[in-house]
Order: C-alpha cells, then sequence, then structure tokens
C-alpha cells in the first residue's frame, strides 16, 4: 500500500479482537514514535506502552469511561516534555512538544495500519488523572491516548470536506 492508500484506509477502531500483538509489530510502532520528526530533534515527548489491565482500567476513568481502551491490548499514552523549554522557552512547551508528540502518534497510527491493526486517536480525558495514573513526573503531560489492537469491526469512512474549501491557494 501507498502512504496515501494507508491515510485513507485508516479508521478509528473502538472494537478489538482478544489477540496479542506479536512483539516485532510492536517494535515497529517503536520506531514509527522515535523516527517523527521533531522540533529542533530535541525528540522532546514520551510514551508509555500499556499493557497491564489494572493501568488500563485507571485509563478509561481518566478518559471520561471510554471503555474500548481497556479492550484493546495495548494502549499507548502520548506525553509532550516540557523540558524543552530550556531550548525553546515557553512556545517549546505549548506548541512544539505538542506537535512532536501528535507527529509520533500519527506515523505510529499509519505504522500499525500496515500492520493490520487498528487504533483511535483519544483526546478527550483528565490529564491530571492520566499522570496521577502512571506516576509521571511533573515536566510530562499528556496529550494523547491511542489503544492499539487487532479490528474487530472496521467503520466506514465518514465524508470529508472538499479539496476546496479545506485548502486555499494563494
Amino acid at each position: 500500500m501507498t502512504i496515501l492508500e494507508a491515510v485513507k484506509e485508516r479508521r478509528s477502531i473502538r472494537k478489538f479482537l482478544k489477540k496479542e500483538i506479536p512483539e516485532n509489530i510492536i517494535d515497529s510502532l517503536k520506531e514509527a514514535l522515535i523516527w517523527a520528526p521533531s522540533a529542533g530533534n530535541l525528540q522532546s515527548r514520551k510514551f508509555f506502552f500499556i499493557y497491564d489491565q489494572k493501568t488500563k482500567e485507571k485509563i478509561v476513568k481518566a478518559a471520561l469511561n471510554q471503555d474500548f481502551i481497556a479492550k484493546a491490548p495495548l494502549a499507548i499514552v502520548a506525553c509532550a516534555d516540557s523540558q524543552i523549554r530550556l531550548h525553546y522557552r515557553e512556545r517549546g512547551v505549548f506548541l512544539y512538544s505538542i506537535q512532536d508528540a501528535a507527529a509520533s502518534i500519527m506515523g505510529m497510527m499509519l505504522v500499525a495500519h500496515e500492520a493490520g491493526l487498528g487504533s483511535a486517536w483519544v483526546g478527550a480525558f483528565d490529564e491530571d488523572a492520566v499522570s496521577s495514573s502512571l506516576d509521571l513526573p511533573d515536566n510530562l503531560r499528556p496529550i494523547a491516548i491511542a489503544p492499539v489492537g487487532y479490528p474487530a469491526a472496521i467503520p466506514t469512512a465518514p465524508s470529508r470536506v472538499s479539496k476546496e474549501y479545506a485548502i486555499s491557494e494563494i
């Protein structure tokens, strides 16, 4: 598949099979996360791979009871690292580190899709509760949760706005 095909075919998956993800695929997901671009190549992001069911249940509570997170064999929590402040000041904290983690998660989702896995981007959660559940240090801010696993159901593609509406050429 081409990258554009992967972008167009990937769906947000919220129903997962009870099937473990092979270690070589887990390693590919990790590679996708660390090879994403980052501001100044400072790589101001950190990821937590959560397999433990009790920890996933805590994340579900923090994520407004979105229980599909705990039904995936893997939940990844992406964090922005505010230590980028030392190089890029406040703009690094409030923009660059978030962009770094977001680029990583998107790349990981495409690699997951290529491997036959499904994922979803979860942004609705209580940051403090996720931080507490993972005992995060103050410099790490959770910005996304991505459950990953083999899809039990694949939804149809949602409609998109037209290119003409979304893009202005100047």
